[in-house]
């Protein structure tokens, strides 16, 4: 499932730093960690932490600093002196009189120059402080992972309700269209034995067989056995990815079967007998895509 989490943190004044956590769907752990590159050792601390308190997702993870370095301004006076010295001879050689512009010196390169006094005594304690905030930030990315998950499960209860509606209504149309399919018989019959009375028992013996052959009233039993179990597990919670997709493999067997043994059906009812079992194939790949999300 989708989320993201920041957390903002700091080592004493000197540097603060910004950990934050994106996730996509995957079928494994797929770690993928972004650190400035004096944290080679952190990132083995945090891969571990990581895998301990995650299970599955493509995982980005960035640490973001920021230095709050002291800064000083150094003066070379050797080369300060050189161009003053510089200076005077030059007046004196060419008759010119008057002292030198410090705030100009001053503005030659090299005459003055900034340093950060940021060294490794600033990294002490970074990775204590960082690795401080893997859990809560875990913590709080998975709380958005739960609300999209909740409303993941609604969606797929609704699912489970329409799917199990379509393999009523299918029952009670295919109930409908059995006398129709009797008298066809009938009918069939007749035309092949050239108007020769076929007798009641031999109708009935071949009106049974059919009946058998497109009774749906397993698959329907099994089908809401399924849709039960599938509601019961979403209830129940867990790593469910697997389980639900191995539900849902066997509600798309039963929506196969009955629109194979439905496919035959004869009188007005026929039409949506079929647009039922194909609305049962629909809503079942539908799930089939959500569960993956699913944790």
């Amino acid at each position: 499932m989708t989320g993201y989490a920041s957390l903002r943190g700091a080592v004493r004044d000197s540097i603060s730093f910004t950990l934050s956590m994106k996730s996509v769907n995957h079928r494994f752990l797929d770690l993928h960690l972004r650190l400035p590159a004096s944290c080679d050792g952190l990132e083995v601390q945090m891969r571990r932490m990581l895998k301990e308190n995650l299970r599955r997702g493509h995982i980005e993870v960035t640490l973001q600093l920021e230095r709050r370095a002291n800064v000083e301004i150094q003066l070379h006076t050797g080369l300060l002196e050189a161009y003053v010295q510089a200076f005077r001879e030059a007046a004196v050689t060419h008759g010119v009189s008057g002292d030198p512009d410090l705030n100009a010196m001053l503005r030659i390169p090299g005459v003055m120059s900034t340093e950060s006094v940021a060294g490794a005594a600033d990294i002490e304690g970074l990775d204590a402080a960082v690795l401080s905030q893997i859990v809560p930030l875990v913590g709080k990315l998975n709380e958005g992972r739960a609300q999209e998950g909740a409303t993941l499960a609604a969606e797929l209860k609704g699912s489970m309700l329409r799917l199990q509606a379509f393999g009523e209504e299918m029952a009670g149309l295919r109930n409908g269209v059995r006398e129709v399919q009797f008298e066809r018989l009938r009918s069939r019959l007749m035309e092949l034995t050239q108007g020769v009375p076929v007798s009641e028992e031999r109708l009935l013996a071949e009106a049974a067989v059919l009946a058998e052959k497109s009774d749906i009233e397993e698959e329907i039993v099994r089908l809401r056995t399924h849709v039960e179990r599938f509601v019961a597990m979403l209830e129940e919670g867990g790593e469910l990815g697997k389980r639900l997709d191995f539900l849902l493999q066997e509600l798309n067997r039963e929506a196969n079967t009955m629109l194979s043994k439905t496919s035959g059906a004869a009188g007005e009812n026929s039409l949506r007998i079929t647009e039922l079992g194909l609305e049962m194939k629909a809503e079942i790949e539908k799930a089939r895509e959500q569960v993956q999300n699913l944790e």
